[in-house]
């Protein structure tokens, strides 16, 4: 393999086998009452395992990804102990962010929290994993100001008042998002502009469109109509000679005239090259219609003026009118500043000191990334912010957290957004009243554990139905039982999978044959067989449960922690 540009670190060959573990739903700790069909998913447990148990039936359907995970800043939290040695924790996301990638949809994309500690490896290892042209953007988030542990040199440091988001997407080319728009008001967009001596063109006003008279057609590059209007007795002013006549503020003419005051913009077009061409006069106001076959008019009548040659451009498509007054629009940047942190502690009902993050904050990247219905996945929970955010404004979610917040932050704080008691955050933007539920789930234990002699066995924590579905999710295997055929517990393609746990004989496995259909396979595992019937049929592969599956993962381990304990613990400044 050629030479590549990746970042190494210590035990970075070393390969996690994770076991698959299936997901057991815990009916009580659910909220269905107002959405028995619901598909929102709370989960408790180590994420990495929990995400290699979404991984068979989420595989590329993820549309938004946002996680903050641990910060490795060696700070300890109330409830992360938030410090690893460099390579540890290099391993531990790389590992999360490999199932990552699988989960997201081809036009998904990943945003990954982060603070400067970190940040520059974190961009090498994505750009490794989701490769260096899948990178969009780095954002700088303004947040309250973070301070180090007491002693920790904040004479030679300065305050930490930003952290990053690192976006990334699945494939670049077929990625489609709409960042959000800021909101300016108007009257200090010109006073900024002003200040820094940079014209501002949206000065004039048609007072009088006119009479439209038809005066002819072209035809646009495909041969489409292209119908022309000339505007006799039109007449035109500007803001500030409106703002003197009338006697108000050029606020007020701003709003007053909102729909009527442009600029005009000497860039080309065929279409308006055309309409001059025909014209051939200048000083004229004009309108031609004609119907787009590109952009976001596609298919639809579209007018458009000009003046002197020169195509007219309207404030009103830049800007709105909010309650008597004029905003500027202008899609977001990568510095975010305008988000409030303030009274963080309220948001959701639930206290989790430095942990937590603004639902304005995951609005605007669940906005600008998803439409309702799309998929948005957490695997970092802490207190619940991403899926709060995420059921106000209709999306379905899945969040993992593996600490005990799961139960005393997450579910209390959904159980408050569904019954719409939590009325902070975006609650009141939304208009939120409550309704929606999630289904809360454990993971599985281990599928195999060692007797009192040492020797591996099948767990006996496994009934029947679980063992089914651990072994269809080891093999690659959908599990949905068939009402039909009982030995069709799994499916993938026309191949199938079952588990039993009775000992196998030839006239069992004669019996099963005799009802498989031509071009059907089926994978059948047990605990135990009569002698030589694994080569019986070629369609039906038998294998040996456990001792087959073992060496394929690691069984047994239920954590692959990020965070460590017996950190010392950090104090913090007063004004934190």
């Amino acid at each position: 393999m050629a030479n590549k540009l990746e970042l190494t670190w210590v035990g970075k060959d070393e390969e996690i086998k994770l076991e698959p573990r299936i997901l057991i739903e815990n009916p009580t700790l659910s909220n269905i009452e107002k959405d028995k069909d619901t598909e929102n998913m709370l989960i408790h447990g180590d994420n990495l395992l929990a995400l290699k148990a979404l991984e068979s039936k989420y595989a590329g359907r993820i549309k938004c990804i946002y996680i903050d995970p641990p910060y490795n800043t060696g700070n300890a939290f109330e409830h992360y102990d938030d410090g690893l040695e460099h390579s540890i924790w290099l391993g531990l996301m790389r590992s999360r962010l490999q199932i990552l990638k699988t989960l997201l949809s081809d036009n998904g994309l990943i945003y990954i929290q982060i603070d400067d500690e970190e940040q520059a490896y974190l961009k090498v290892l994505c750009d490794e994993i989701f490769g260096r042209g899948n990178y969009l953007n780095t954002i700088a988030v303004k947040a309250k100001a973070v301070s180090g542990a007491s002693g920790g040199g904040e004479d030679k440091r300065l305050k930490k008042n930003y952290e990053f988001i690192l976006i990334y997407v699945k494939d670049y080319n077929k990625v489609v998002y709409e960042p959000e728009k800021e909101l300016i008001l108007l009257s200090d967009f010109i006073k900024e502009h002003k200040e820094n001596k940079v014209g501002f063109y949206y000065t004039r006003v048609i007072t009088n469109y006119g009479e439209k008279r038809y005066i002819g057609s072209t035809k646009d590059g495909s041969g489409e109509e292209i119908k022309i209007y000339e505007h006799i007795g039109y007449e035109f002013s500007s803001v500030s000679k409106l703002s003197r006549d009338l006697s108000i503020p050029e606020d007020e003419v701003y709003a007053k005239y909102f729909n009527d005051i442009f600029m005009v913009t000497n860039a080309q077009t065929s279409i308006l090259t055309r309409v001059n061409d025909f014209v051939g006069e200048k000083n004229k106001l004009i309108s031609y219609e004609y119907i787009p076959i590109t952009g976001k008019d596609k298919g639809k009548v579209t007018s458009k003026l000009v003046w002197n040659e020169t195509l007219v451009v309207w404030l009103r498509d830049s800007a709105i009118l909010q309650n008597g007054l004029v905003y500027k629009t202008q899609k977001i940047g990568t510095l975010w500043q305008n988000i409030s942190w303030g009274r963080l502690d309220l948001e959701g009902g639930v206290s989790f000191k430095s942990g937590k993050k603004p639902e304005q904050l995951i609005k605007r990247i669940i906005n600008m990334s998803t439409q309702p219905d799309d998929i948005v996945l957490d695997s970092f929970a802490g207190s619940g912010t991403t899926a709060a955010t995420a059921h106000k404004l209709g999306r379905k979610y899945i969040t993992i957290e593996m600490g005990e917040q799961a139960y005393t932050h997450c579910k209390v704080r959904l159980d408050k957004v569904i019954s719409g008691e939590d009325q902070g955050g975006i609650s009141k933007s939304q208009n939120w009243q409550g309704g929606g539920g999630y289904k809360f789930y454990e993971l599985a234990p281990s599928l195999i554990v060692e007797d009192k002699f040492g020797n591996p066995v099948i767990n006996k924590e496994y009934n029947a139905d679980m063992l089914a579905a651990a072994m269809a999710l080891h093999e690659g295997f959908e599990y949905a039982p068939d009402q039909n055929f009982y030995w069709k517990q799994g499916k993938n393609e026309n191949a199938y999978i079952y588990t039993t746990t009775t000992h196998l004989t030839e006239s069992y496995l004669d019996e099963i044959a005799k009802e498989m259909q031509e071009g059907e396979y089926l994978v059948l595992a047990c605990k135990s067989y009569d002698s030589g019937i694994e080569r019986a049929y070629k369609n039906i592969k038998v294998k040996k449960i456990p001792q087959y599956l073992l060496g394929r993962c690691e069984f047994g381990k239920d954590h692959y922690n990020l965070n460590i304990v017996d950190v010392p613990t950090c104090e913090e400044d007063d004004d934190e």
